[in-house]
């Protein structure tokens, strides 16, 4: 499915922001460990979250959809060694978080996926899970990955070499699910939704102590039940309406219900270092997470040197951040970023394929790049590639906004993964995007 995006003259409108893709597969994987009668209002209807869930049903949970939200209901038998294998999709986070309960459940069972998640490095998590007494066969370090049961250690230490969300989840997940104790250093902080969600749910966890950055400590407890779960939306779907906003004329638009976790939403802060016009108002704690409405109006922007610091938190943000350096004035620099080549796609090379097609100056390094913004309007006649990328496709569809004979990107079916409902939603705030043949 290829779309084109048409200029807009405004945004304006409210919406309430579609449920966090991270959280919704979280609260699948430990809220079937609870073991409880349990209602999750919030959850995201993607494919992601869906391939988690129909996963989590292979092992035994018993997980329903009904009227918008999700029904855990109390398992009578343990969990199983699934007959077919676990079809994970184009989920990342769903690969890596059900290997970690796989494994802590010592359970045989082969996880598979599509083309581009069969090509994404899995031996981060895979090294560390056979450290912690796992039996595990890969295909070359890639998926198809198959467990074979085995027995946790306690106490396991693990200093992560690279900073992810994904491996620091996966192996708190192996450590919760076998009633063991971890003590995981990661070298930079990555979003803490798992470390929140346990400590929601009664568990004995320690993270994000200032004396001792980095550290998070699960002792050996036992999940407290609760009957609901709420969650918050999802930042990284608000940042493409954000954007969107700031860079169409004449725009005013305020999304509700957004997820304000720290480690989560640094792209608010560097947008209000290029001189975004964005406030919060209604912040509040939903089950254990920040959560606010953002207000966000159109706005003249700057370009800025991006803290590498803070790239581990905005990495699913850097394809839209690119977009809004695209409409600044003067330079965005962009380092420390080399995840982004294994990502859904090698994203690096997908926004400089992108910039290059929208006639935008630019400069590749190794780990990022550099982006000359043009302040106007652009021009182009040619079509974007996706890269089977949903973020990629979404990002660039936004810069339509200030296109002036419209942007087409090529297959943007991806989008169902993270977004079902993206185009309608823009289309709803002013955007003109539709399909092309």
């Amino acid at each position: 499915m290829n779309l084109i995006s048409n200029q807009t003259n405004c945004l304006k409108g409210e919406i309430i922001c579609p449920g966090d893709k991270s959280i919704s597969q979280r609260i699948l994987i430990l809220g079937s460990l609870l073991n409880c009668d349990l209602i999750v209002d919030g959850f995201l209807d993607a494919y992601d979250p869906n391939s988690t869930l129909n996963a989590l049903n292979k092992i035994g949970a018993s997980i329903l959809k009904k009227d918008k939200k999700i029904i855990l209901s109390k398992r009578k038998d343990p969990f199983t060694n699934p007959i077919e294998e676990l079809d994970l999709g184009n989920s990342g986070t769903g690969a890596r978080l059900m290997l970690g309960l796989l494994s802590g459940l010592g359970l045989n069972a082969k996880l598979v996926g599509d083309s581009s998640l069969s090509d994404r490095p899995m031996l981060r998590v895979v090294d560390p899970l056979k450290e912690m007494g796992v039996s595990i066969e890969t295909n070359d370090g890639k998926l198809p990955i198959k467990t074979l049961g085995g027995k946790i250690i306690n106490c396991f230490e693990y200093r992560m070499p690279i900073a992810s969300a994904q491996v620091k989840s996966c192996l708190i997940l192996a450590a919760a699910s076998s009633n063991r104790e971890i003590k995981i250093f990661e070298p930079k902080i990555t979003r803490d939704h798992t470390e929140r969600m346990i400590e929601y749910f009664g568990g004995d966890i320690k993270y994000g102590d200032s004396k001792n950055p980095g550290a998070i400590i699960l002792k050996k407890t036992n999940l407290e039940s609760r009957n609901t779960y709420s969650v918050v939306g999802d930042f990284s779907s608000a940042s493409f309406i954000i954007v969107a906003t700031l860079i169409a004329t004449n725009s005013n638009v305020t999304i509700k219900n957004v997820g304000l976790n720290k480690t989560r939403s640094g792209l608010i802060e560097i947008l209000l270092s290029m001189g975004a016009a964005i406030k919060i108002s209604n912040k509040k704690i939903q089950c254990n997470e920040e959560v606010g409405d953002i207000h966000v109006s159109s706005s003249e922007l700057k370009g800025v040197n991006v803290p590498e610091t803070i790239i581990p938190n905005i990495i699913d943000e850097i394809p839209i951040l690119s977009v809004a350096a695209i409409f600044a004035e003067g330079t965005t620099t962009i380092k420390n970023a080399s995840e982004l080549k294994v990502k859904e796609s090698d994203r690096l090379n997908a926004i400089t394929d992108g910039l290059s097609k929208l006639k935008i100056s630019h400069q590749l390094f190794d780990d990022g790049l550099s982006i000359e913004g043009c302040g106007g309007e652009i021009d182009t006649s040619e079509t974007i590639n996706s890269f089977d990328d949903h973020r990629i496709a979404m990002s660039f569809l936004i810069a339509g906004a200030r296109s002036k004979n419209g942007i087409i990107v090529r297959d943007c079916k991806n989008i169902e993964t993270s977004f079902p409902n993206f185009t309608m939603l823009m289309n709803n705030l002013g955007m003109c995007i539709n399909e092309k043949d």
